[in-house]
């Protein structure tokens, strides 16, 4: 190969940049690097980048030395436009950083001195091109040169230009990096500089200038940090895609350093294309005895590109005309599914779902909010029903992938690690199984043996597809856009029909609706399907292959194209289709009362139990019935002689006894019930003080009282329901007071019917002087109390007219009280 000629390459640049132009469709010429040169004159912009593409139309071998020789060439162009700057400099760059004050200043001094800025000056201590220049040059891959495995960029293309494609897996801060070091003497003033070209430098032992060479002082050099350069500095790890890797083989990762504007473009789980140098990575020191011959490799990225899944898609191939006609059926859907894992013998409708879940829906963002569109499926049963096979050839089939056990995963492994970084020593964020998998499919298999902490961490990816990271102040949210496939088995060895799901496969509710399908495949005994069955498997062990079968199956390859064909749709759901939605779900109303039965869960119930002890049934269940009756069977010779008789009565006549009120025909109840259906009455303004001060009482009463019937709002829902119950009945448009006070009664009654009292200490206490108690609450302070008042609120409590009539005479015999003459107000004495 001949020596290439780099002056004869130094003026191709500067022609090439001055001369290029392009065309729009007006006709108008485009300078594209003549307009970049001036934006970074003034400062306007940092980065200059050479696009390859625009090299190759005019010379062409120029072009393919820049890819063969990319970092000498990178000098070269660097050089070459700091040439070409003045030129292009029409106004004074008005603003300056410190690092320009600091060189302005340096040769004003020279000037005062009578000394030619930058002539005359040891050569050590002239000013470095890294310190003036304020731009990097970035060269972009030609658009023909396709991106390489990591696994394939090997010895023969260091210093080259390679495009590579990955998954970033870790990232690290963004850390100034030192470029050019600016050290001053202590003895004589003089000024060093050291440019910097790798991670690791050796300052200077001692001073070199004439002064402290000619005096032998050897003064000490300190660093001066406003003189020094400082560069935009991040280290990320990218890792071949799970289609790259060879069956069998572990993922190849490689490193990747951006400096300046290439720095920020990526997070861990973005699919990037990285386009850069090839380099070793040289060590010094104690670090070089200890690596010995072999060293680390690196690519010095020019450029990084987050592909998504539109980008991704056009790169792909288009079909040929013989997979289209392969394609071409009728009945594409099931040929498809078929198509999936032929040799596992049926199992159709499992083989659609999971074709589904490899094309996806579609994500809709309204207002903000996101609605995924991956499909997330479950499947459970019997072991030795082909779960974790189906698993398999998913993750082979999908592009991108990732398969993991829930026996051998964490919750870290799964979402993120924090891990320690080796060059800055900070904490930094490494990827797991789903941001790896982000935009892809994450099999996990024996699903049920993962740990309950463990697997709550995929909650918010199933739903939200995010993972929030708040670990060690490092506080972020990663991409997780992943369809997660699921095999469990049953926690007793096969399916029990008779137990719940919860119970079979013991995994909470919280997470089983996450799941848009839920599968159960049981192994049940079958003469024909066993027979079936058995064949297949004899026929596959034989032939290593599917059976010859009516349907062809499709070519792995091309379900997995045929699929990333799909993923460029995003169909909307027509309006004409919204109704027919709304009314499969509005068929799962359910505006029903519901009446229910318990026994208690010791035979009889016990008082010194609170009511879920005796029913065992869950306090937000409970608290949903309006009425709670407790019905007991407590001994009583007088009632247990009437219910004897009446007892007694039906069974000897097969009808009632005898009563003062005749009971309605059950036609006739049934008619009016469903006249007072047409009724909807309202409550009037005036009844709602009265409404809220009642239920204020229930509150009161259950703070001072042991409360055992979760008195909250929606006890006074139930007052409410039952007065318009109350006033239906009466087939009334308005609801009255009477209908009110009745609904608290009925409430208070059912509160007392659940209240532990203790018998002895309930016959001890009689009726007046419980009413005396309720109308010694009703005066509080006042010691003053309306009678009526009086009577309403014993009513509510259960107590008779004629008691209260009673209690309020004997108090004024006692001289407890005084009621006025027309007997409308109590007063305390």
């Amino acid at each position: 190969m001949a020596m290439r000629d780099y002056a004869a390459d130094k003026e191709s640049f500067k022609n090439f940049f001055i001369d290029f132009c392009q065309s729009d469709d007006e006709g108008n010429k485009n300078f594209k690097y003549s307009e970049q040169l001036t934006r970074v004159a003034h400062r306007e912009q940092n980065a200059f980048v050479v696009e390859l593409d625009d090299l190759h139309e005019s010379n062409e071998e120029l072009a393919e030395a820049v890819r063969q020789n990319t970092r000498r060439y990178t000098n070269m162009v660097s050089d070459v436009v700091y040439e070409m700057l003045p030129d292009y400099k029409h106004r004074e760059v008005a603003a300056k950083d410190a690092l320009d004050v600091y060189i302005e200043h340096r040769i004003m001094l020279e000037a005062r001195n009578h000394r030619i800025p930058g002539e005359m000056r040891d050569p050590r201590n002239r000013y470095p091109p890294e310190l003036i220049r304020r731009f990097e040059v970035y060269f972009k891959d030609l658009s023909t040169s396709k991106s390489l495995p990591i696994r394939e960029v090997k010895a023969e293309h260091i210093g080259k230009l390679v495009t590579i494609r990955g998954i970033v897996t870790r990232c690290t801060d963004v850390k100034p990096l030192l470029v050019v070091a600016t050290y001053s003497c202590s003895a004589c003033g003089a000024e060093t500089y050291q440019p910097i070209r790798s991670l690791q430098f050796t300052p200077p032992p001692s001073c070199t200038a004439d002064e402290c060479r000619l005096n032998k002082t050897a003064g000490q050099l300190h660093l001066q940090t406003r003189g020094s350069r400082f560069q935009k500095f991040q280290e990320l790890k990218i890792q071949e895609h799970s289609d790259q890797v060879p069956v069998g083989h572990i993922p190849r990762q490689l490193s990747v350093y951006c400096r300046g504007e290439t720095t920020r473009r990526a997070q861990p789980g973005d699919h990037v294309a990285v386009t850069g140098v090839f380099l070793p990575l040289l060590s010094a020191g104690f670090r070089q005895i200890v690596q010995g011959l072999l060293s680390d490799t690196y690519l010095e990225a020019h450029s990084v590109n987050c592909l998504n899944q539109a980008d991704e898609n056009e790169l792909a191939e288009a079909l040929t005309e013989e997979e289209l006609s392969e394609l071409a059926d009728e009945d594409l859907y099931s040929r498809m599914a078929r198509s999936l894992a032929p040799e596992i013998y049926g199992h159709e409708d499992v083989k659609k779902a999971l074709l589904l879940l490899l094309v996806g829906g579609v994500d809709k963002r309204p207002n903000g909010m996101k609605i995924r569109g991956n499909i997330n499926i479950c499947l459970m049963g019997d072991p030795g029903v082909a779960k974790s096979q189906l698993l398999n050839y998913i993750d082979r089939l999908a592009p991108r992938s990732q398969y993991t056990t829930g026996r051998g995963s964490s919750g870290v492994g799964l979402t993120a690690a924090v891990m320690k970084d080796p060059f800055t020593g900070e904490m930094m964020l490494e990827g797991g199984a789903l941001v790896l998998a982000d935009q892809g499919v994450c099999c996990i298999d024996e699903f049920d043996k993962m740990a309950e902490n463990d697997r709550t961490a995929i909650h918010e990816v199933m739903e939200q597809q995010t993972i929030s990271i708040a670990k060690a102040g490092i506080m972020t949210c990663l991409n997780a856009r992943v369809s997660i496939l699921a095999a469990a088995n049953p926690a007793y060895g096969r399916y029990n029909p008779k137990r719940t799901i919860e119970q079979n496969i013991q995994l909470p509710a919280a997470l089983l609706s996450r799941f848009d399908l839920l599968w159960l495949i049981q192994d049940k005994p079958n003469r024909e399907k066993d027979l079936e069955l058995a064949k297949h498997i004899a026929y596959v062990h034989q032939h290593s292959s599917q059976p010859p079968s009516a349907v062809r199956a499709l070519p792995m390859r091309l379900v997995r194209r045929y699929v990333a064909l799909t993923k460029r749709k995003h169909p909307a759901v027509p309006n004409h289709l919204t109704d027919y939605i709304a009314g499969i779900m509005t068929c799962l109303n359910a505006r029903v009362s519901i009446l229910a039965a318990a026994n208690p869960a010791y035979g009889r119930y016990n008082p010194k139990r609170t009511i879920e002890q005796n029913i065992q049934l869950p306090a937000a269940l409970l608290s949903r019935f309006d009425l709670l009756w407790l019905i007991q069977d407590k001994p009583n010779r007088e009632k247990d002689l009437e219910l004897a008789k009446h007892i007694a009565y039906v069974h000897q006549h097969s009808s009632q006894p005898p009563s003062a009120v005749r009971a309605l025909p059950m036609r006739l109840v049934r008619r009016y019930v469903a006249l007072t259906k047409r009724k909807h009455p309202a409550v009037p303004n005036h009844l709602t003080d009265y409404i809220v001060s009642s239920y204020v009482e229930l509150r009161r009463e259950a703070r001072n009282a042991r409360d055992v019937t979760f008195t909250s709002a929606r006890n006074l829902l139930a007052i409410l329901r039952l007065s318009t119950a109350l006033a239906r009945l009466r087939l009334s448009d308005v609801v009255e007071k009477e209908d009110v006070s009745e609904a608290i009664r009925l409430v208070e009654m059912s509160k007392q019917s659940l209240s532990p009292v203790d018998e002895n200490v309930q016959r001890g206490i009689s009726s007046t002087d419980r009413i005396f108690a309720i109308v010694r609450d009703l005066a509080g302070s006042s010691q003053t109390v309306k009678i009526a008042d009086v009577i309403e609120r014993c009513v509510d409590k259960g107590f008779k007219p004629d008691q209260v009539d009673a209690c309020i005479e004997e108090y004024e015999n006692l001289n407890v009280w005084q009621v006025n003459q027309v007997r409308t107000k109590i007063t305390f004495m």
